[in-house]
């Protein structure tokens, strides 16, 4: 279903004209590189329209040299449409994300027993929208067996049953589990070396939100919420096979299979799904299949974002990734950066916002 639109006028943009439009536009040169270059993405998206591709050229050579010149540039190339969700209050969903820094090592020990499995050789991955006669038509993903026919790939639970190849090992199984849901990490080895987890497939079964589960339940009260609550809950409930903490991570049926980088520049943040690093809040994850990698977005909304108290996020971001859970044209991710500072931002976020979709002259709908 097409999104609905709303043109407005940059003007109506609160905080359009005090936002740092300088770094914006330096976000959205990364990803007008990648557009120009082809860049290989890591999971597609919608292709990016003729005219996108003509902006992101002009963007590589244009001698912008300050917020000005970098908000005239987008007000001169590009149409603002709000977007209307279907929810009462005319806003959509805002959560985030960040990059974990977390311990592990590269052999099984008594304090690291938790695998990091490779890609396995038969996981089959779909284009988007390319879904197999018989599958659902949202898989992304299947297994090939000997014979060369496809079905489903195995669930979560029958995933960590089984003895795949380990990259390296974690401490637990809910930091595996997070490391997953957000896409990448850093580990920390005993020597002091630092490696990346990179992004390298899933089994291609829905996602589902165990901390929606828990509030559904009334379990955890939504306002009570975070990251930090959700792996007590966990732990607090217990990890081993069988136990509520371990079943409830395994409802969760999708299943992330990571590659390591050893060398890495550390001042760069993983890379996102349009092939290209995120940058800190200027990088949101959005749904692949509505919107194109590079698209602009205006962001008003409450967030405790800086603090943990709300303030004010009055941003210009750019789509460079997407999720399982990123799903709808007003639903975001943002990306926070890397650490634990980073972590307590990104888990406090699950707030209601306005979008407003840059799209560019002569893409109106």
């Amino acid at each position: 279903m097409a999104p609905r639109l709303r043109p407005v006028r940059f003007d109506d943009l609160v905080g359009f004209e005090s936002d740092d439009a300088l770094a914006a536009f330096a976000v959205f040169q990364r990803s007008a590189r990648a557009l120009r270059q082809g860049a290989a993405s890591t999971r597609p998206a919608r292709d990016p329209s003729p005219r996108l591709l003509d902006i992101a050229r002009e963007a590589l050579g244009a001698p912008i040299r300050a917020a000005a010149d970098a908000r005239t540039f987008f007000a001169a190339r590009f149409r603002a449409f709000r977007i209307d969700p279907q929810e009462a209050d005319g806003k959509g969903l805002l959560t985030g994300y960040y990059e974990p820094l977390i311990k592990g090592s590269p052999t099984r020990t008594a304090e690291f027993a938790a695998p990091i499995l490779a890609r396995p050789r038969d996981l089959v991955a779909f284009p988007l929208g390319a879904a197999p006669a018989g599958f659902d038509p949202a898989s992304s993903g299947a297994q090939r067996l000997s014979d060369g026919t496809l079905r489903p790939y195995p669930e979560r639970a029958a995933i960590e049953a089984e003895s795949g190849q380990a990259l390296l090992w974690l401490a637990d199984p809910i930091e595996v589990f997070f490391a997953q849901v957000q896409g990448s990490a850093r580990v920390r080895l005993p020597d002091g070396r630092e490696v990346r987890l990179a992004y390298d497939g899933r089994n291609g079964r829905p996602y589902t939100s165990i901390g929606r589960l828990l509030i559904e339940a009334g379990e955890i009260p939504e306002c009570e919420m975070s990251l930090a609550r959700l792996k007590f809950w966990l732990r607090e409930h217990g990890l081993e096979p069988g136990e509520r903490g371990r079943a409830l991570m395994q409802r969760n049926r999708s299943y992330v299979f990571f590659k390591i980088e050893e060398a890495f520049d550390p001042s760069q943040g993983p890379i996102g799904g349009a092939g290209i690093p995120l940058t800190p809040l200027r990088s949101i994850a959005v749904d692949r299949s509505i919107w194109a990698y590079g698209t602009p977005f205006w962001i008003e909304a409450e967030l405790p974002w800086e603090r943990e108290a709300a303030s004010p996020f009055r941003r210009l971001t750019i789509a460079q990734d997407t999720g399982s859970a990123i799903l709808g044209a007003a639903r975001a991710d943002i990306f926070f950066g890397g650490g634990e500072a980073a972590g307590a931002r990104a888990g406090a976020i699950r707030h209601r916002g306005q979008f407003t979709a840059l799209l560019p002259l002569g893409d109106e709908p």
